[in-house]
């Protein structure tokens, strides 16, 4: 991995140095824009939409639109004015409860690393966090910007979670929340049941993504110079209109199959009609014992 920054965590009066490096790397499969007939790349110029000239990344700045055409241009030297105090430091600001931050607000992860000398601190930061069961809001510029994050302990390690300001976080604005809709106990209980039925462990290592790796086979396919076969997948017929009981029933149920629960049932079930049957001969021959009693007397 590659350090992209480099900079201290402000402990109060103590100074670790580390470096950053992003702890999540993505796998989507990319592409390149080509020209079908000959695989050419596909080339963007930048032009000027005012005199159409082709513009230089010298002669390109930023630009805040300001309404009614107009544009306000920002230059390096504004932008360098900025107060970015926490430029190469990581600023603890308090220590929290992690349950009391919303994942919502939680952007990108990266690993921190202690540099040089600064092991003894980092590992003291390390181990206070996990005792105390709280994670440090911090402070911290990357990109000319500045943004708030945590600091969290992740297998021995320090990870450092980016996180937006809470005006980024829109506020839901759905109809349905005015309404006044009510759930029953009943479909509240199955419900809780379907829950139950589905409930597991976590293990991110289960599960796999199919679309990237069906992709990948149509790639290598085509480098081989063979032909792609798709495994045909069986459709399931549209289910009919049911109402929430019986489609929370039919939910659990399908759950219990799946974890091998209906199998252990179906002997219960298949047995009762046998003690049925066993109950009905036992009261015929009850029946009978006069009649054969009556046959004797007479004989």
């Amino acid at each position: 991995m590659r350090a992209i920054w480099k900079g201290a965590v402000s402990f109060g009066l103590v100074s670790i140095a580390v470096k950053l490096y992003s702890a999540t790397e993505e796998k989507d499969i990319r592409f390149h824009q080509v020209h079908r007939t000959d695989g050419g790349r596909i080339k963007y110029q930048r032009t000027c939409s005012i005199d159409g000239e082709v513009v230089s990344y010298d002669d390109i700045a930023k630009g805040y639109d300001i309404g009614g055409g107009e544009m306000v241009i920002l230059t390096d030297e504004d932008f360098a004015e900025l107060p970015l105090t926490t430029s190469r430091a990581i600023d603890v600001l308090q220590f929290v409860p992690a349950e009391q931050i919303d994942p919502l607000l939680f952007a990108k992860s990266y690993y921190l690393e202690p540099e040089g000398q600064a092991a003894k601190p980092y590992v003291l930061l390390r181990d206070a966090l996990t005792e105390a069961d709280r994670v440090a809001i911090v402070k911290i510029a990357l990109r000319q910007r500045e943004q708030l994050a945590t600091l969290r302990v992740h297998d021995d390690v320090l990870v450092l979670n980016t996180m937006l300001w809470p005006d980024e976080v829109r506020t839901p604005d759905f109809g349905f929340l005015d309404d006044d809709i009510e759930t029953r106990p009943a479909e509240l209980a199955m419900a809780s049941s379907l829950i139950d039925s589905m409930a597991g462990s976590f293990k991110p290592e289960e599960f796999t993504d199919n679309y990237r790796a069906a992709l990948q086979e149509v790639i290598d396919a085509k480098v081989e110079g063979r032909e792609v076969v798709a495994p045909e997948e069986a459709e399931e017929a549209p289910a009919a209109a049911v109402d929430l009981m019986a489609a929370l029933k039919a939910s659990v149920e399908r759950a219990k199959a799946a974890r091998g629960e209906a199998a252990e049932a179906t002997p219960i079930k298949k047995a009762a009609p046998a003690k049925k049957a066993a109950a009905k001969k036992t009261t015929a021959a009850k029946k009978t014992t006069p009649a054969k009693k009556a046959a004797k007397k007479a004989s």
